[in-house]
């Protein structure tokens, strides 16, 4: 059996995000509650505009939203709803930046306090300024729906930014061309469109980004990038619940891990440990079942390993319990996943 590679930490997204998914699919039908109980989520943990969600519990919601949608494109479409606060803090550090090319270098720095996911770099040519998106997380199991949704969430906040039908010149997507990409072409028209690149990447004329930002006020930008650094440090530093996930990792190897032992590797009993984890929202059996789905998307992924082996890594003592775990995140069976 081929070396297992484990996460040494959870990436994870802005909860505003994640709300305007649960309301774009909540309007097409579906019930809030519901939705929120299988994503494991509370009303408070939804309502703090600084909270963050795995992108895990997204990845989990694009595949029911579309199903009850009934929408293909949602990825499309998703961008082209978000506003500039749906970004968060982000949103407003770029909303008073003088210049679009300011604003530009702000989503770069700070990407991360959306989503810690992917990573942005700028280029820059003679005449084009490129925004390369690569994926860094694993637990990003459909990666045409995040592209899609970035790259059209980035274009909307272009526009809104500087009041200007900003037209992108050329898009690269790292994905398989799909058999219809009329939406594609209405939603980044007029860009040049290429499928199957090894990165993704949106280009636009260089001159563009010296134009002003409309209402951008100097005074508050500061205050809010502050805010932005702040949130950037403590994302850096790992939380208790990431301390927990690590340490679930590390001991998950054919046996599910106690809470009495993940607490003694941290140097704390397991009441202390209890208590200081539902001070942020959550408890062990969720911190587990994170990390089991986490690496049980990943392994599927993975063609060599049986699964019978992957609930042997994942601490089951018998497939039958992983089946049913698997059911219960996903809706779906492992080997309906692999297909």
């Amino acid at each position: 059996m081929t070396k297992v590679t484990f996460p040494q930490a959870v990436d994870t997204l802005s909860v505003g995000l994640l709300n305007v998914m649960l309301w774009a699919t909540t309007q097409a039908g579906a019930d809030y509650a519901e939705l929120c109980q299988k994503l494991d989520l509370t009303p408070a943990q939804l309502t703090d505009p600084d909270a963050r969600v795995p992108i895990a519990t997204i990845q989990q919601l694009w595949a029911e939203a579309v199903r009850v949608t009934q929408d293909p494109h949602l990825s499309l479409h998703l961008g082209e709803k978000v506003g500039l606060g749906d970004i968060g803090i982000l949103g407003y550090v770029m909303s008073h930046c003088p210049t679009l090319g300011a604003a530009l270098n702000q989503l770069v720095r700070y990407q991360d306090v959306a989503c810690s996911g992917v990573k942005l770099t700028v280029r820059r040519e003679v005449e084009l300024c490129w925004l390369d998106m690569a994926i860094t997380s694993a637990a990003i199991i459909y990666p045409e729906y995040v592209i899609n949704s970035e790259f059209s969430t980035y274009l909307t906040a272009f526009r809104a930014l500087t009041g200007q039908p900003l037209a992108p010149r050329e898009l690269h997507l790292a994905y398989p061309e799909p058999a219809d990409t009329q939406e594609h072409e209405r939603v980044f028209a007029p860009a040049r469109l290429v499928f199957g690149t090894a990165q993704s990447s949106i280009s636009f004329d260089v001159a563009l980004l010296d134009l002003p930002i409309i209402n951008a006020n100097p005074v508050l930008f500061p205050l809010f990038e502050q805010h932005a650094a702040a949130l950037l440090s403590r994302l850096r530093q790992p939380s208790l619940p990431d301390q927990v996930k690590h340490e679930i990792v590390d001991l998950l190897k054919g046996a599910e891990p106690t809470l009495a032992t993940v607490a003694d590797r941290l140097t704390m009993g397991v009441r202390t440990l209890q208590l200081k984890l539902k001070e942020t929202g959550h408890t062990y059996q969720q911190l587990l079942d994170s990390v089991r789905h986490e690496l049980a998307c990943r392994h599927l992924r993975d063609a060599q390993f049986s699964t019978t082996d992957i609930a042997f890594l994942l601490g089951y003592s018998e497939p039958s319990a992983f089946v049913r775990s698997f059911k219960k995140w996903t809706g779906q069976t492992p080997g309906a996943f692999r297909k």
